[in-house]
């Protein structure tokens, strides 16, 4: 991608603000070296990851710990006799730590839903050999464990061994003499790598021994007593035994990477992926950005576009939709100064960019773009006095140098091209230069105060005009767009703003009226028409959402009112048919319930009212029919095709139903087809099951026998009874819920229901 069009369109400022989200050295400049992709393959392959991260991470909290860059230490390795100090292999081990918790944090994610996240996390693999070596051999503080090693851990061990020798010998040595007050302090130091005392100054001859330094006062001398010489002459031969046996330890480690770089080397490579894919998570959130999709036959659709620059500057940036109909390849921008034509073209330039780099742009969720291969701008004063190369000049010598490139997939941006020459000349020539680009079928976005090209616009196929748009009574810019119309340039508003003289102003004015007639009434006119579309617009918008949202909770209210209302009627019919088998309630009584129940909802809207009722020539008996009230099938006993209905034996209740109460049922055969009136009824199986007091084993079996009881008693919901304790009844029970194929859900139970100790289990129907 050219790097002047990158700097026009302000793409590293974009790429400035999204390393700032992320939490690494590296990924800071995997973010500022991200481009703009033209194969439609990865573009796609970006875009896909990119959805799927900010999808993920709304869901789960996915943190990124900052972790050192290390890459000097895979070059540093490429030497075979080269080893690495502590600090190399600490900054290796805190790199796998990051990585190992954002293993821990993204958990199993599903290849399913997120196949590139976990394509990419499949990558994250931590190496057996480096890892158990660095754990066992480092620790946090950036030291080597006295366990790296048996011989490391005997030297130090003597170290340590000196060293309280030393202390004992000082404080026996002057609690003896009784010289504790020529001490500057109570304590060894250590001074030229030996164990020392901080004596006074003025007390050093009281002692022999041997002077290594003094403090910057004077007032202390860092004395070696002559007793501790032995020992630290001791000291410095284990100190060099130590350093030997760390250097092994090192050695022993830098092979194990080295042995394992590779691996290594991935880890630390995805890693700066994730790290630089969270920051564009943080980023889209930040601006409330969106992936969009990209196609070579998609139409240029930004529904509210912003530019990301004014976002992270200003709170309230105004949004302007930028599209193209069907057919449109040219977007003509015309209107006044300081009404945001500039920034209109940027913004679709640098959303283009950042979509093509795979990055979510601030417009709404669903806007489209083309694919684009190739961006060309034309933008600002480009003359060069070096060169000596006026404004025009620049612009057309750059513009022939980029028209052999210039196709179906090039972007071109052309703010004010034409400008710094005649004006008739130079509108002439953008007409032309437009003309090009449409045979070319090139997309174009184009500003202008040219009055040839806002015709051009108006008239041309495959063009769209626009105009920003100004406020009729302030006449402030509101940095909208109006499409398909044309605005005036505002020259003599803008020149009052910033202070103009009035008399100066006047003149100008007599003299536009004699060149320009009406023109600038009528560009007045189709300002003030926009303006009011724009606010009956956003008003439109305002109560579209409004409107929206109402009928999206009276669709919620409604769903929930007809949940609640058929777990009743099920509920009910349950009861009546459990009466029935526990002979609480005789048959025709049975009967008669079920009919007036049928009744009471007789009235209630059935859950898909698309649904055509059956024809009575559609039944056949002994067909499974599903009876909707109770959502329960059952089998056609009788067909009475005079009054439209048939007698139904569901789970051995027979009952007369009207056509619009059944559909077809997907079984074929009735959930209680084998249950007639004349058998007897079963036994009662109890709704609770105690297992408090029992082990493991023993309620497991329990739990199995009763579920299979339930299940065959016609239960619906049982109660399982485990108690609170250490919780591990509970998980013994929850695990067989689990993996019964009897059970269709289960709950703990609310507070009036025994809470945590009780679980409420729904069987399959």
């Amino acid at each position: 991608m050219d790097s002047r069009t990158l700097q026009l369109l302000e793409y590293p400022k974009v790429l400035q603000h999204l390393s700032h989200f992320a939490v690494s050295e590296a990924g800071r400049d995997a973010c500022l070296s991200l481009l703009p992709e033209t194969d439609p393959l990865r573009i796609a392959e970006r875009s896909a990851l990119v959805r799927e991260a900010i999808h993920f991470c709304a869901s789960k909290d996915v943190r990124l710990a900052a972790f050192p860059d290390v890459a000097g230490v895979f070059t540093y390795l490429k030497n075979p006799l080269a080893f690495l100090d502590v600090d190399g292999l600490i900054g290796l081990w805190e790199m796998l730590k990051v990585a190992a918790s954002l293993v821990e944090r993204l958990g199993a994610a599903n290849a399913d839903r997120y196949p590139g996240l976990a394509a990419l996390a499949a990558g994250l693999t931590l190496p057996p050999k480096t890892w158990s070596g660095l754990s066992r051999c480092l620790s946090p503080d950036g030291t080597i464990r006295d366990e790296a090693s048996p011989e490391l851990y005997s030297v130090r061990q003597e170290i340590r061994r000196v060293h309280q020798m030393c202390t004992r010998k000082v404080q026996d040595f002057f609690q003896n003499k009784d010289l504790q007050f020529i001490l500057q302090d109570e304590f060894l130091t250590i001074s030229s790598d030996r164990y020392v005392l901080a004596l006074k100054n003025n007390f050093k001859g009281r002692l022999k021994g041997i002077v290594h330094d003094y403090s910057q006062t004077g007032e202390t001398c860092y004395f070696e007593p002559l007793f501790l010489v032995e020992l630290n002459n001791d000291l410095q031969e284990y100190k060099q035994e130590e350093r030997a046996e760390e250097q092994k330890v090192l050695r022993f480690l830098s092979e194990l990477v080295r042995m394992e770089q590779v691996a290594i080397e991935r880890t630390f490579d995805e890693l700066i992926r994730f790290d630089q894919l969270l920051a564009i998570c943080h980023f889209a959130r930040h601006t409330d950005g969106h992936v969009v999709d990209i196609a070579p036959d998609a139409p240029l659709a930004l529904a509210q576009a912003r530019h990301p620059l004014l976002v992270f500057g200003q709170d309230n940036v105004v949004p302007v939709d930028l599209e193209l109909h069907e057919g449109q390849r040219v977007l003509i921008i015309t209107g006044g100064n300081a009404g945001g034509k500039t920034v209109c073209l940027k913004t679709l330039g640098l959303l283009g960019l950042m979509a093509h780099a795979g990055l979510p742009v601030t417009a709404a969720e669903g806007s489209t773009l083309p694919l684009w291969n190739n961006f060309v701008v034309s933008m600002g004063d480009e003359q060069s006095i070096e060169q000596s190369l006026s404004t025009f000049t620049a612009q057309i010598r750059h513009f022939s140098e980029v028209w052999p490139r210039i196709d179906e997939r090039t972007l071109v941006i052309l703010d004010e091209f034409g400008v710094g020459t005649d004006p008739s000349q130079g509108a002439a020539l953008a007409q032309a230069v437009v003309d090009g680009l449409l045979e070319r079928g090139a997309w174009v976005g184009a500003a202008t105060h040219f009055p040839a090209l806002k015709a051009y616009g108006l008239s041309k196929d495959g063009v769209r005009a626009a105009s920003v748009i100004f406020s009729p009574d302030t006449r402030k810019p509101l940095f909208k767009l109006g499409y398909d119309q044309v605005g005036a340039s505002r020259a003599l508003d803008v020149a009052r703003e910033q202070g103009l003289p009035e008399s100066i102003l006047a003149r100008a004015q007599d003299y536009l009226y004699l060149d320009a007639g009406d023109a600038e009434e009528i560009f007045e006119r189709l300002n003030r028409l926009a303006a009011d579309k724009e606010e009956e617009l956003d008003k439109a918008r305002v109560r579209t959402r409004e409107l929206e949202l109402k009928f999206a909770r009276k669709l919620e209210k409604l769903d929930q009112e007809r949940g609640r209302m058929q777990k009743e009627l099920r509920e009910a019919s349950q009861e009546i048919m459990r009466q029935w088998r526990e002979g609480r309630l005789g048959r025709k009584e049975a009967m008669k319930e079920v009919a007036r129940l049928r009744d009471s909802v007789a009235q209630t809207p059935q859950t898909d009212e698309t649904v055509e009722k059956l024809s009575i020539q559609a039944i056949a008996q002994g067909q499974v029919l599903l009876y909707l009230p109770w959502n329960k099938t059952g089998l056609v006993r009788e067909i009475d095709g005079k009054k439209e209905r048939v007698r139904l034996d569901v789970g051995g209740v027979s009952l007369w139903v009207g056509l619009s109460d059944v559909r077809i049922s997907a079984k074929d055969k009735s959930d209680g087809g084998k249950v007639v009136l004349r058998s007897a009824p079963a036994p009662v199986t109890p709704l609770r099951l105690d297992l408090r007091g029992m082990r493991a084993d023993e309620a497991e079996s329990e739990l199995s026998r009763f579920l299979d009881k339930a299940l065959l008693a016609g239960r619906t919901e049982v109660e399982i009874i485990h108690g609170m304790g250490t919780g591990a009844m509970r998980r013994v029970v929850h695990e067989h819920l689990k993996r019964s194929r009897a059970v269709g859900d289960f709950r703990l139970g609310n507070a009036d229901e025994g809470g945590d100790g009780v679980t409420k289990v729904a069987l399959a129907d």
